[in-house]
Parts: structure tokens; C-alpha cells; sequence
């Protein structure tokens, strides 16, 4: 099948690359050249501009970075549901609002065009080594005719429903759990550090204890124990997927006290000029704030 990918960025770039290795005609798409010179090395092609990828693929996946590029490209006026033929399948793997994958599948739906909204978890180790999970909302049989493809890219698909927003709600409530460890880890081992343990000794402890998690052990090992924060997946993408999340939960008259809080701890971070670092780096704002207790227990910080 003849692939156009969308979108060559931190995770679009390691996934269309996988493709290629795994002998794929390819044909790649990106405001930034660099990423597709990336793809022609590889032994893919480059288009100049979307039209060029619509003309020369059958299936057509997009990563892109925010719903606003992702509207762009589906529904804009020189957009991919403008201009494609229905014999291309559609299959949008970006963390996006909800309410848009309905709205570019409701569209879809009306020019009989097949499409899945598809997003991704793993990060780009996971797209590295493809072992990515993809959560699909939309047509199951779409997703049957597309899935040995997407297995060339991730380990773990799921179809989730036949409603289009059903993946990315999923995928919103696996980031709002990755929010809620990462503050734990930045939090928890602050606090070690305060009181003198060693953080290598003390992972050694916990990860054979009910402290240890996939987040803890990534955190940790790759960017905290190495004070390097490069990002694999940066503080101000999981904080734009926290508000998705309280966006979906206001949608459904559900109050997230906790998660308001988490929400505000990462905006915070992201002010502080963090949000281009990897999430991790979140125990950084920790450790800089002064925390004064009071008698009776309250604190200021």
C-alpha cells in the first residue's frame, strides 16, 4: 500500500520512518523541509504540499502537533476532506479536542470517505521502537483493512468504538493518569532528596515495591537520573492534553477538583519557561518552591 504521512515531527517522524523500513513506498509531508529530508534519506519522497500527498497514497496517517493544524488539514479549504478521492483511507493518530475528530468524521461521513481517529501512546521511544498503543474510534472495518499497517508501528491497537472521539477520550484519560504520576514522581522524590536518601538507591527500593510505575521508571531512568530534559514528550503537550481532558469532563457535568489542581501545577511549570522540556522536568518547579508550614498544618508557598 502506498502510505502519505502527515506530520513529521517528534512522533511522526519515527513512525514514518518504520514504514519505510519495513518496505513501504512513503510519500512524507511537513511545514519543516528538514523533517522531510529526514524521509528522503530513508528512501522516501517528498511533497511539497498536501496535494502532492493525496495524489500519490492510498492511505494517508497525520500526527499533528494541535487541533488547529489538525482542522487545517482536514477541513480547511484546500484540505484533505476537500480534495481526497474516497478510495484513500484517512487516519488521524494526534492527541486532539474530542469534539473535532466527530466533527472531520461527521464530514467524512457525508462525503463517504473513510476515516479513523486514531491517537498514540508510547511517546517516542515507543514510536522508535514500534511498540506504540493506538486507541481507534470510528468504522471497525476501516480498522481491519488499515490494522496490518498500523502494526508495523505499534504493538498494542485497540478499537475502542464506532464513535470517532471514543480513542482520544481514551487516550485523554491515559494522559490525565501520566499527569497525575509525574507529579507524584516529581513530588515524591523532592522530598527524598530533601531528607538526604539516595534517588538511585531509593529506585532500586521502590521499583520492587507498590511505588514503582512505568512513569516512575521512565522519569527517572531517562531524564531525571541523567538531569537531561530533551524532550520525549514535552510538559506543555501534556498539559494542552490535561485541558482537553477537563474540557470532556465539564462536557459531561463531572467536577475534577484534583485534576483542576494538576492542571494549574502544570500551567504554572509552563510559565516558568518549562514547556519545552520533557514532562519529567516538572520536578525542577517543584524543587524550586519554598514551602513555609504553619501552626495549625495550612501552608504558603
Amino acid at each position: 500500500m502506498k502510505i502519505g504521512f502527515i506530520g513529521l515531527g517528534n512522533m511522526g517522524k519515527p513512525m514514518a520512518l518504520n514504514l519505510i523500513k519495513s518496505g513501504y513506498e512513503l510519500t512524507g509531508f511537513d511545514i519543516q523541509r528538514s523533517s522531510t529530508d529526514v524521509i528522503v534519506e530513508a528512501g522516501g519522497k517528498r511533497a511539497d504540499t498536501i496535494d502532492e500527498v493525496i495524489l500519490a497514497a492510498e492511505l494517508i496517517l497525520t500526527s499533528l502537533p494541535s487541533s488547529e493544524a489538525c482542522e487545517q488539514v482536514y477541513l480547511g479549504e484546500n484540505g484533505l476532506l476537500a480534495k481526497v478521492p474516497q478510495d484513500v483511507i484517512l487516519v488521524d493518530t494526534s492527541t486532539v479536542a474530542p469534539d473535532l475528530e466527530n466533527r472531520i468524521g461527521a464530514e467524512a461521513d457525508k462525503k463517504d470517505i473513510s476515516f479513523l481517529a486514531a491517537p498514540v501512546s508510547g511517546g517516542v521511544v515507543g514510536a522508535e521502537n514500534r511498540t506504540l498503543t493506538f486507541m481507534v474510534g470510528g468504522p471497525k472495518e476501516i480498522l481491519e483493512l488499515v490494522q496490518p499497517h498500523l502494526a508495523i508501528m505499534g504493538s498494542n491497537i485497540f478499537h475502542i468504538s464506532e464513535q470517532y472521539d471514543s480513542g482520544t477520550n481514551a487516550k485523554l484519560i491515559n494522559n490525565l493518569l501520566i499527569g497525575f504520576y509525574t507529579a507524584g514522581v516529581a513530588e515524591a522524590l523532592t522530598l527524598a532528596e530533601k531528607s538526604g536518601l539516595n534517588l538511585d538507591f531509593l529506585y532500586n527500593v521502590l521499583n520492587v515495591s507498590y511505588g514503582q510505575s512505568r512513569i516512575y521508571e521512565r522519569n527517572y531512568k531517562s531524564f531525571m537520573a541523567k538531569n537531561d530534559y530533551e524532550p520525549g514528550f514535552s510538559l506543555k503537550l501534556l498539559n494542552k492534553d490535561l485541558r482537553f481532558a477537563m474540557e470532556l469532563a465539564e462536557g459531561h457535568g463531572i467536577q475534577l477538583p484534583i485534576s483542576q489542581a494538576l492542571v494549574d501545577l502544570y500551567a504554572d511549570a509552563e510559565r516558568a519557561g518549562l514547556g519545552d522540556k520533557d514532562m519529567s522536568v516538572l520536578v525542577k518547579r517543584i524543587g524550586e518552591q519554598t514551602i513555609t508550614f504553619k501552626p495549625e498544618g495550612t501552608y504558603d508557598k
